[in-house]
């Protein structure tokens, strides 16, 4: 990666860009194990009312699904009032083992923002003085729609998911019991790699900079990724409609947004070319 034209910098060389990025990996994973230690110390409130909320019937998402069931006559399957199902702790190294992990990926969400800054320092010196004037904007929306994607798969897919696969059954011989590190894992997974799709538009715009991507073949592809969303949608929430509509609504929406992101992004290049 070198200093443009416009710049007058010099040019750097391979060694110093890979001296660059491991700086700004390690200042990154610097970053993450300092938050986690922090989180690391709030253990109750991590656990009992962030991660097991989803487990309550009490839960945000779930009064809101009720209050909507009954003011619009919807299907009982959208309110959820219990999860049969208990969590246990099967090794004696468990309990430790998950705190660590949910400490880490903790540090990894919140210390996010300061990854994205880390990020831009390390591409900007490639581009123009034009295009570097977005640096605040592309730390700003990019931390705005992981934050989005972590709260959509928090409130959204997490809670549809444990109560469909809580109270799902082959046969009432067999009960839910449920290891510790199971539901912790899926619990902080959706969140997680949901903040990291909510991250396409800016992944779009950087692919399409180098033309990897183009607004023609996201939409040759659209129809597939409605598809796999609604399947993936399908899979992981109660049989109706309503909450299909739900997951997948917002997901086909970012895809529309990428496509519009990228027709911009290859307008702009071929009007300079």
């Amino acid at each position: 990666m070198s200093e443009n034209d416009e710049s007058g910098e010099d040019e750097m060389s391979f060694m110093d860009h890979l001296e660059t990025l491991r700086w700004v990996i390690l200042r990154s994973v610097i970053a993450i194990i300092g938050v986690g230690m922090v989180a690391f110390a709030f253990s109750g409130f991590m656990f009992d009312t962030i991660l097991f909320g989803p487990k309550n019937g009490d839960f945000l998402t779930y009064r809101l699904l009720c209050a909507l069931v009954h003011k619009y006559d919807l299907t009982e399957a959208l309110c959820i009032t219990e999860l049969p199902f208990e969590i246990i702790s099967t090794a004696m190294t468990g309990q430790f083992i998950t705190h660590m992990m949910v400490s880490f990926k903790a540090g990894l969400v919140i210390a996010f923002p300061y990854i994205l800054f880390e990020i831009w320092g390390f591409v900007k010196p490639a581009l123009h003085n034009s295009e570097k004037k977005y640096s605040s904007g592309f730390i700003i929306i990019g931390t705005l729609l992981f934050f989005t994607g972590v709260m959509f798969g928090y409130f959204i897919i997490v809670p549809l998911s444990v109560n469909f696969l809580g109270n799902y059954q082959v046969s009432d011989q067999i009960a839910n019991t449920f290891t510790i590190g199971s539901y912790i894992s899926i619990v902080t997974t959706i969140p997680l790699a949901s903040g990291l799709i909510f991250e396409l538009p800016i992944i779009v715009y950087f692919l399409s900079k180098v033309g990897i991507v183009t607004p023609t073949v996201m939409r040759k592809y659209r129809k597939h990724s409605i598809v796999v969303t609604l399947v993936l949608s399908a899979i992981i929430t109660p049989p109706d409609i309503v909450s299909q509509i739900l997951v997948a609504l917002p997901l086909v929406v970012l895809y529309e947004i990428s496509i519009y992101i990228s027709k911009i992004v290859i307008k702009n290049r071929d009007a300079k070319e």
